[in-house]
């Protein structure tokens, strides 16, 4: 009896995700905001082992399903993308299913700087206001071009670059900024605040 009692704590510890404990998942599928509506899964499948007490508690390749819990567009002059997830279900190969809830830490950006804000698992996506201005500035230098040679002065090129400047004003204003997307393949950091028995 004694040798029993003392084996279950071993065997308990070795079945948890500890708090605290990152984990990576993969996305298996591609979610945006431009289509993404509340409600919709999103499934994922972790990218590394889950380890606790140097037992192999989680393995690789085992599925998670989320769902989405926000999906906001961006906007044409303000308002940035922004998209949230809730994690719920970790199914192990032996299809056993757990119900968790751990958040978003960091998400795989690569170079459309969209990154985890707040604590709602919400993905948002960076401002472009330099591209904005950039845009502007190379619409604005063509006018100015064209407006030089066709009139052959520079007052010409003044009011080219005015209708360059303008033109490229109007194109910012009524196109919208760009969205989240999660592609597939791309990770998650998640980390959990609490520990999950898997029993």
């Amino acid at each position: 009896m004694k040798y029993v009692i003392l084996l279950l704590p071993l065997l308990g510890s070795a079945a948890d995700i500890p708090q605290g404990a990152h984990v990576l998942l993969r996305m298996e599928n591609s979610i945006s905001t431009r289509t993404a509506k509340e409600g919709d899964f999103v499934y994922l499948r972790t990218a590394v082992p889950i380890a606790s007490s140097g037992d192999i508690a989680v393995p690789s390749g085992s599925y998670v399903q989320g769902v989405v819990s926000l999906s906001k567009q961006s906007g044409r002059v303000k308002g940035r993308a922004q998209l949230a997830i809730r994690l719920e279900t970790l199914t192990l190969a032996s299809g056993k299913v757990y119900k968790f809830s751990p958040h978003l830490s960091s998400v795989d950006s690569g170079e459309s700087g969209q990154k985890v804000e707040g604590s709602e698992n919400t993905v948002e996506q960076a401002p472009g206001k330099g591209q904005d201005a950039e845009r502007i500035s190379i619409l604005a230098g063509s006018g100015a071009a064209i407006g030089g040679i066709a009139d052959r002065s520079w007052k010409g090129a003044g009011i080219g670059a005015g209708v360059g400047s303008a033109v490229g004003l109007a194109t910012v204003l009524l196109t919208r900024g760009k969205e989240v997307e999660l592609r597939q393949g791309s990770t998650l950091d998640v980390v959990f605040d609490r520990p999950v028995a898997l029993e």
